[in-house]
């Protein structure tokens, strides 16, 4: 029942509750496709058994009448959430085979609501990646095609590059860090995923991907279980093929958690409802600063797209000044390694995961360090070591902070005069190819975050929506940033460009 796949997850729960198939026959489905496309790289590790095993409790409750949010629906788990009994990597060597004792609380909230987990998806690692390039199992394969190639050139490129332990150059990335999510909910091997964002890496894979993806306001998901990169800017939410499948998903991985203190007390809204409430009277702010020079033609026009949209559908287009935007790069740039200086400073090989002996401690700790990290991991430790070290905490670390409060101010200040929501480009450009930005200068590969680090320097919501195809027929992402809290403007908001745009035609199956 390879139909099955195709289905988006609001389709696959109603069919379940119409039983017009099973919650196995379903699983059974994506368990195959996951099987097929290992070329994509897209998972760490399948959990087929578990997923069944899953699968037929969900069908036990079906049948009985008790069905819950997400009952029998297979998704995928982006592998920086623990999982208990399920070996958790956060895409690295260091963690080796390290196996949780308890559940992330976002897992458990999805587990608690009868959805079934198909695998651990890859990602850059510990989230440190804008193309899921750095993760310790290889670079992730969007499953669109570049230009002008054909299913033969792109297996036969991906398993030659195995064989020879290289990148598949050429082909396209999925965008990072969650890019084994974008990747596997484009090429239906699962109905949804769960990611995280730090500073766009749920908003651009998905745009990359053709994707809907929503990061939500900092705190509205618990950050309990998920392994940490910046604890201040990090955020889980969904990865699905369409606006309100996000808002489905969102609905049960949200929530207070009173073993976070960063969860916010605040009960969960139905988002789904909210999908269908439309933009009549609302007022869209269209922030000049996000037009940069080197936009490409492309990106501007379907910016223009977007807001006539918005418009026709009744909402107001107001032109809006976000002075500090560009600030936001390179301040996040000294925030978020400093925060990760700290948060990895526990992998030293004494208490879990990949240790390699010397003759000392100290030696034993440079070693495994050494060993275990990846080399995006190590720049971004050593920038966030310098950063925070005596002499130089007031000049940078001190300073990107006052910067991001005068960027939050920003966005208050335009929310305080009426404005409902900010419609932006999602990515500057489409998908790029694998090894075209990693061999080059960071701060080109840091480029690809201009648009999004913005909303989680702030702690706001914020959500890429498909809306159209660049020349080459790659997709391309439009992004909206709502006030605290808010997600069902933004979820209101994206249905009306989803609808415009059209539902992305995901990619024809070539990795099989």
């Amino acid at each position: 029942m390879t139909e099955l796949i195709e289905l988006s997850l609001a389709e696959a729960r109603d069919g379940l509750e119409a039983k017009r198939f099973s919650a196995s026959e379903l699983t059974r489905a994506h368990v195959a496709a996951v099987e097929r496309a290992r070329l994509l790289n897209a998972y760490v590790l399948e959990t087929p058994e578990k997923a069944m095993q899953q699968a037929s409790y969900s069908d036990a409750r079906l049948r009985r009448g008790e069905a819950r949010p997400l009952e029998g629906l297979p998704i995928g788990v982006k592998d920086l959430f623990c999982t208990k009994g399920v070996r958790t990597t956060a895409g690295s060597a260091i963690l080796g085979d390290f196996k949780p004792d308890y559940e992330s609380t976002v897992t458990s909230h999805l587990w608690r609501d009868g959805a079934i987990m198909l695998g651990k998806l890859n990602c850059d690692e510990f989230a440190m990646g804008s193309s899921n390039e750095t993760s310790a199992f290889g670079p992730v394969v969007s499953p669109w095609l570049p230009p002008n190639w054909d299913r033969a050139r792109a297996r036969s490129t991906i398993i030659k590059a195995t064989a020879e332990r290289e990148v598949p150059q050429g082909l396209l990335v999925p965008g990072g860090s969650s890019g084994g999510s974008a990747a596997a909910v484009a090429a239906r091997l699962c109905l949804a995923a769960t990611a995280t964002d730090t500073g766009g890496s749920i908003r651009q894979p998905a745009a990359f991907t053709g994707t809907v993806g929503m990061k939500p306001t900092y705190g509205r998901c618990s950050r309990f279980g998920t392994v940490a990169f910046a604890s201040s800017l990090d955020q889980a939410g969904p990865i699905a093929r369409s606006v309100r499948d996000c808002a489905i998903l969102l609905g049960s991985m949200a929530g207070p958690d009173p073993r976070d203190s960063t969860s916010a007390e605040i009960p969960v809204p139905d988002f789904e409802t909210a999908v269908s409430r439309g933009v009549k009277g609302l007022k869209i702010g269209i922030p000049k600063e996000y037009r940069m020079d080197g936009m490409s033609g492309e990106i501007e026009k379907l910016w223009a797209e977007g807001g006539r949209w918005l418009a026709q559908a009744g909402a107001e287009l107001v032109d809006i000044s976000l002075p500090h935007t560009a600030y936001a790069l390179p301040a996040y740039y000294i925030v978020a390694p400093a925060e990760a200086s700290s948060n990895l400073a526990r992998y030293d090989g004494v208490r879990y995961g990949l240790r390699v002996e010397g003759r000392d401690v100290i030696e034993m700790y440079e070693n495994t360090r050494a060993a275990g990290f990846g080399r995006e991991v190590k720049r971004r430790v050593m920038i966030g070591a310098y950063v925070l070290s005596a002499g130089y905490f007031d000049a940078y670390y001190l300073r990107a902070q006052k910067t991001r409060t005068l960027i939050k101010r920003d966005f208050e200040d335009v929310f305080a005069a009426g404005i409902d929501a900010v419609l932006t480009p999602a990515t500057p450009t489409a998908a790029f190819g694998i090894g075209e930005k990693a061999s080059a200068s960071p701060i080109e590969m840091y480029l690809n975050d201009v648009f999004t680090v913005t909303v989680n320097m702030a702690g706001l919501p914020g959500i890429s929506v498909p809306a159209g195809l660049d020349a080459k027929g790659l997709p391309l992402g439009l992004q909206l940033i709502g006030r605290p809290f808010d997600e069902e403007t933004l979820f209101a908001a994206g249905q009306v460009i989803e609808d415009a745009a059209g539902r992305m035609v995901l990619p024809k199956v070539w990795w099989e």
